[in-house]
């Protein structure tokens, strides 16, 4: 099995989504959205972009 996107109603009835590895694993997920096209919008965006995002990695802070 591949990765897949999962899209879903939450229980406020917006639309979400979530990465699924290909061992079921969610590896990440989207923010509500009141429409359907939103949601599907977002997951395109993250397919688009996601192979040219640059890694950034931040620097410490406590807490």
């Amino acid at each position: 099995m591949a990765a897949k996107f999962e899209v879903y109603k939450d229980k406020k009835g917006e639309y979400r989504f979530r990465l699924k590895a290909a061992n079921g694993e969610i590896i990440a997920s989207g923010e509500g959205y009141k429409q359907k096209a939103g949601c599907l919008n977002g997951i395109e965006s993250i397919k688009k972009n996601a192979p040219e995002a640059e890694i950034v990695e931040l620097p410490d802070t406590e807490e």
